[in-house]
């Protein structure tokens, strides 16, 4: 049987407009389930910097202590979400989750230009709304691991802060951990980048990432020290971090993200009330 040109391009026309319709209903279908593990993923990658779990999703204290993706969210349920003025540092009232500081930035209403010196970071503007997270002991204390020795005199176990900026091939967004008094780092991961495997993409190697804990964050005046030099060129273990090797661009990226959240065009303002500098 022979069909004929108009027949096989209406044929064509209909196929392909019933799989675009069925497509687009399961895209819409599972939006929401979507959404959810985005935000599931984040949240899981707020605890990982806190040192909270690992990337494994087990308890950090105890690696035979698996958690499901329900009790993540549990978890960090637990933890205090809070909204800053970024000039001033000082907290302000409102719903945490209706924020959302890479919207915020793009309105010059509710944002401004960052400093030139930090302009290689690729990000043009920083809301002036921002988001950090503050871990307490109070809220983990069901937690296996958790002890008195981590306990400060407000009870805030570390401080959260959510970190961007690009990379070599794109964005990357990541979150870094602070000791109470933002002083010290106790962590940093990233949960979006498009750096190559094997190069770049070890931001999320858990050896390159474990040389962070323990480094000084900031200097006794308040400004940032954390970098990132290159690889094998360390010489103050205190506050420098060995570079990527074979990945110079995305280290010294992410050298540049560190420096401009816990500047003062960053996080700086916040960081000091918790320090005490002013």
């Amino acid at each position: 049987m022979e069909f004929s040109n108009k027949y096989i391009m209406a044929f064509t026309f209909v196929l392909c407009l019933v799989c675009a319709l069925g497509v687009s209903a399961t895209a819409v279908g599972l939006k929401d389930r979507q959404d959810a593990n985005k935000l599931r993923f984040k949240q899981k990658n707020v605890l990982m910097a806190a040192g909270v779990i690992t990337s494994k999703g087990t308890i950090a204290a105890d690696s035979n202590k698996k958690i499901t993706p329900e009790q993540t969210t549990e978890i960090f349920t637990q933890i205090r979400q809070v909204i800053i003025d970024r000039k001033t540092g000082a907290l302000l009232e409102g719903d945490a989750n209706t924020i959302d500081m890479a919207k915020l930035a793009k309105s010059p209403k509710t944002s401004e230009e960052i400093p030139e010196e930090f302009r290689r970071t690729m990000v043009k503007r920083i809301s002036n709304k921002v988001l950090a997270y503050e871990v307490d002991i109070k809220g983990l204390r069901k937690l296996k691991g958790l002890h008195a020795d981590h306990e400060s005199a407000d009870n805030i176990r570390c401080l959260v802060l959510p970190i961007r900026g690009n990379g070599l091939w794109g964005e990357m967004l990541g979150f870094i951990a602070l000791s109470p008094n933002g002083k010290e780092v106790l962590g940093i991961t990233y949960y979006q980048h498009k750096e190559t495997p094997g190069l770049g993409g070890e931001v999320d190697n858990p050896s390159w990432k474990g040389q962070w804990p323990g480094k000084v964050a900031l200097d006794e005046t308040g400004k940032p020290v954390i970098c990132v030099v290159k690889a094998g060129a360390v010489k103050n273990e205190a506050y420098e971090v060995d570079g990527i090797s074979g990945a110079t661009i995305t280290s010294k990226n992410v050298s540049n993200m560190i420096q401009l959240w816990l500047s003062d065009a960053g996080f700086g303002p916040y960081l000091q009330t918790k320090s005490g500098v002013q």
